[in-house]
Parts: C-alpha cells; structure tokens; sequence
C-alpha cells in the first residue's frame, strides 16, 4: 500500500498525533526490534516490531481506516489529482458547475477544503488541469503521428489511439461542451488556447489524409477525427456497454478515412 500523502493549506503544519510518554523498557524493546528487522527478512516485506510505526512504503497500523485519513486530509500516493478531478466532474454534472462550490468538492471527496486547496486554489485550477490533460494526451498522439511514415497501418493506429483518448475522456469532453460560456472565460487569458482544439483536429487530420489528396478526401479525414469525439457524446447512452460504443466508433471513423484512399 502505498503511503499516504500529507496534504495541509499552505503554510499550515498538519495535525499531530501526540501518544503517551514512552518507557525505558519500551525503547529497549523497539531497539531489540530494530535490530531483529535489519537483516533480509525485513527487506523481504517482515511486519514491524510491536509498537513501531510503519516503515515508509508500508501499511499504516492496523485499524487507520481510509476514512481517517482523508479526514486528516491525505490520499493515496500518485492518485490525488486524478481523484479531485474525477469528483469535481460529478458535482459539474449533477448540478452545474457553476453552482458547485469547491467546499462542496472537499465535501464529497471527505476531506477538508484547506486539505483539497493544497492541490487547487479554485474549482477554475481543476477545470484547467484536466483540460490541459486531455490537450496534453492529444499532442503525444499527434508527436507519434508526425514521427511515422504515412501509411495505412499509420492512420488505424492514429484514429484508434485518439478515440482511446476519446473513451478515457468523455467526461471532459462533455464538460467543454456543455459549459462553453466558462471554458471561454476560463482559457480566454491566451489566444492561443481559444483556437487549441480547432488546431489539434486539423493536425490529427494532417496526419491520416494521404499527401496531394483531393478536398474531399481532406474532408472525410476531419470528419473521421470530428466523427470520434461527437459520435461518442451524442450515442453514450445508446450503446450497449463503453466498449461496444468505442469499437463502432473507431470502425465508422476509419471507414471514412479509408473511403478517400481506395
């Protein structure tokens, strides 16, 4: 298990537990233990000697339950962000985002508000960071891309990684289109953020349209990349499982770029 991670407000020292005064014969004994646990088998994943605290990496002591620690504002290691973000997208879809508080964010996810301010100063932070994610996820897909050459096997490997993305982000996706007035506001600080989605769709659709191809074949290759991400959002509910939608997804998309190349 991993350690939990202490999240406190900034320039606030996190809670202390202060346990009874120790004995003599109680630092003899974790001196002992200490000693018994310096050879392989504690190397090997051996239980701490009583009384010891857990050593980093290891399970906390028994009867710390998950709940205590989110109370104390701590979260498993490496999966903070994701957690924050993957709440703050429900509260924005059950009742608005802008009727949902960051107080209401610390609420849900169990922990305190100056726990969860440590990560994001504001709900406006969360949206930026799985925005520029998701920016992030389709600018490998479109290095990756650009580094192989243009072939069929190029263009099924471009469409099935960025409609993977797709899947993975649909949450987000639908987040942007629903609340375009805040996404507007939200990115509005840079130019070039208004236009990044418009340009990253034209890359993706660079990079599976043949050189010298007609403007109809340039068509139905934006309309593959476009095809992925509406198809995804308008057809959720109609599909029997996420994967059912994904794979008739990524199928009509490539027909469409294979249509202008055969």
């Amino acid at each position: 298990m991993d350690e939990p991670t202490h999240v406190t407000a900034v320039g606030a020292a996190p809670p202390l537990e202060v346990g009874p005064a120790r004995s003599r014969s109680r630092d003899r004994s974790r001196a002992r233990g200490r000693s018994r646990s310096s050879g392989l088998g504690s190397a090997r994943g051996e239980s701490p000697a009583r009384g010891e605290s857990p050593a980093r990496g290891e399970s906390p002591a028994r009867g710390e339950s998950p709940a205590r620690h989110r109370a104390r504002g701590e979260f498993p290691r490496g999966g903070t962000r994701e957690r924050i973000q993957a709440i703050a997208l429900e509260l924005f879809a059950e009742q608005g985002y802008e009727k949902t508080s960051l107080r209401e964010i610390a609420e849900r996810l169990g922990v305190t508000k100056a726990a969860l301010y440590y990560h994001f100063k504001s709900k406006e932070d969360i949206v930026r960071s799985f925005v520029e994610d998701y920016r992030a996820e389709l600018e490998q897909v479109i290095a990756w891309g650009a580094s192989q050459p243009r072939t069929p096997g190029t263009r099924a490997e471009i469409l099935r990684r960025y409609s993977g993305i797709v899947s993975e982000q649909l949450a987000v996706i639908r987040f942007m289109e629903q609340n375009q007035a805040a996404m507007h506001s939200l990115m509005s600080d840079s130019g070039a953020r208004k236009k990044m989605f418009r340009d990253q769709f034209m890359s993706l659709s660079d990079l599976i349209t043949p050189p010298g191809a007609a403007l109809a074949d340039r068509i139905r290759a934006t309309m593959a990349v476009v095809s992925i991400g509406m198809a995804s959002l308008l057809f959720q509910r109609e599909a029997a499982s996420p994967e059912e939608l994904h794979d008739v997804v990524l199928k009509v998309a490539c027909d469409l770029a294979d249509a202008g190349t055969s």
